[in-house]
């Protein structure tokens, strides 16, 4: 009986060790650059500088967009009082029916603008994302960063040719038929996920993240005094070229990470079904709860992050901050560095801290600078905010690289699709709560929305705590059955 024991677990410890060289083996399939670009990069760099650039443009084009649209829109209105010139630092301003009136239809285009561009790129986010696991991740990134370049281009006309601001929808839906951000984002998580084990992942997947928050830091500063200093059309020339120049990296330096299929098809149902089969059947082990559950953390992460950044230049521009270009650009970047200091702070604290519990602390971070933005009524108190939210991105890594590891390697193409489609969802719901709320509570409190978001994320840290404590006691409980 003791033979055939010893037997049975030498059997078990080589059926294991060949189930964990098959894993390896389809890790390094995936992994392996399966076709070369023209030029290779000789740096254990891929995707970060086409994430980083097409942020960097991103970052620099939001605050100036909704500047323009300020001015433009208190130009036809005929108020004066746009960053502390004229009215804006009159005590009677706060009570200006012309500012509110400003403020609201800056806040409805903004909306109008977003809801346009996302409801066109939700759909077409799910085809790519889902057809890159076959066709290959670099097209992902290629066409979307040339729709970008044609938003752009529409904007720069916009400007030159004082066209009204519905023009600004037309280049949102020209970069929303490629894929908009969204899809870029898709494709660079779906590919680090291709070239990283589950152990590293999550660290991985931060490193992308902070590669939003630096681009984000500098295209802030720079966007705000060039902008104070020239005007709007001469950064913009800076965003068109970016977005070139992302697409042309990507060509050049980014080795592909799956075999491409030439038969892959872009218009099939095959992609949707893929999507479908994910979430019904659960992924890898059949954890369809948990897949849900982190889905909607991050859904409400996202929404509140989305939807509160988009009102961030407007508070600041009116009374009682009554905020310039430069102070704008300053607290933007503060707002961004957080990336790093996130990423820092996430690489020390899973030296002694569950994954989960890093999430609740970030989260923590968030809320409280939410909650001092909403009663932010001086610059230092809006500088305290920004500074409170400095781990605040340390929750997003953690759930993208959670959803990851519970789906197969084959699907993960798909699974950051879905994540895309989710983040596209998630700025338009955003876009349209936050700045609906706005205009709307602004006679009974101006930083009513930052609270609101406040309480929204209380939910996503439930949600992540029980799933944490399910978790050890799963592990417990197998610990002490072994």
């Amino acid at each position: 009986m003791e033979e055939e024991s010893d037997t049975r677990e030498i059997l078990s410890a080589d059926a294991l060790e060949q189930d964990e060289e098959e894993e390896e083996e389809e890790e390094g399939s995936r992994s392996g650059y399966s076709q070369s670009p023209p030029f290779a990069c000789p740096f254990s760099v891929t995707v970060e500088p086409v994430l980083f650039l097409s942020m960097f443009s991103l970052s620099l084009q939001m605050p100036l967009y909704t500047q323009y649209l300020w001015d433009r829109i208190s130009e036809d209105v005929g108020y004066n009082g746009t960053g502390g010139r004229g009215g804006c630092g009159n005590s009677t301003a706060e009570h200006d029916p012309l500012q509110k009136e400003v403020e609201a239809l800056t806040a409805h285009w903004n909306l109008y603008i977003n809801l346009g561009g996302f409801l066109v790129s939700l759909f077409v986010v799910i085809l790519i994302g889902s057809w890159s696991d076959r066709a290959g991740r670099r097209l992902v990134l290629i066409l979307p960063s040339l729709g970008l370049a044609v938003q752009a281009t529409v904007y720069l006309m916009v400007m030159y040719l004082k066209l009204p601001v519905v023009w600004f929808l037309l280049g949102r839906i020209c970069s929303g038929l490629s894929g908009d951000f969204n899809a870029i984002l898709a494709g660079c998580f779906a590919y680090v996920a291709d070239i990283s084990d589950k152990r590293s992942r999550t660290f991985r997947v931060a490193i992308l993240e902070a590669c939003l928050g630096v681009a984000g830091m500098f295209a802030s500063i720079i966007g705000g005094k060039w902008r104070h200093a020239q005007g709007y059309i001469n950064p913009f020339w800076l965003v068109l070229a970016t977005n070139l120049a992302t697409a042309l990296y990507a060509f050049l330096f980014v080795p592909e990470s799956v075999t491409p299929d030439p038969g892959a098809r872009l218009f099939s149902s095959s992609h949707l079904r893929a999507v479908y089969k994910l979430y019904a059947s659960g992924g890898q082990g059949g954890h369809r709860t948990r897949l849900w559950l982190y889905t909607l953390c991050f859904f409400l992460v996202i929404t509140v992050h989305f939807g509160t950044r988009e009102l961030y230049v407007l508070y600041e521009l009116s009374t009682p901050l009554c905020w310039g270009s430069e102070l704008i650009g300053y607290g933007s970047a503060i707002y961004h560095m957080a990336y790093l200091t996130s990423l820092l702070g996430l690489r020390v604290l899973q030296l002694c801290l569950d994954d989960s519990c890093v999430a609740i602390l970030g989260l923590v971070s968030s809320i409280s600078s939410l909650v001092v933005f909403s009663v932010a009524n001086t610059t230092g108190l809006m500088f305290t905010g920004y500074g409170l939210c400095f781990f605040f991105v340390a929750v997003t890594p953690v759930l993208r690289s959670k959803l990851s590891k519970l789906v197969d390697a084959s699907e993960q193409g798909a699974l950051f699709a879905s994540v895309a489609c989710v983040e596209g969802l998630c700025s338009l719901v955003g876009s349209g709560v936050f700045n609906s709320l706005y205009p709307a509570t602004l006679h009974i409190m101006k930083g009513f929305p930052f609270l609101f978001g406040a309480i929204l994320l209380l939910f996503p840290a439930g949600i992540i705590g029980a799933l944490w404590c399910r978790e050890k006691t799963t592990n417990n409980g197998e610990t002490s059955v072994n």
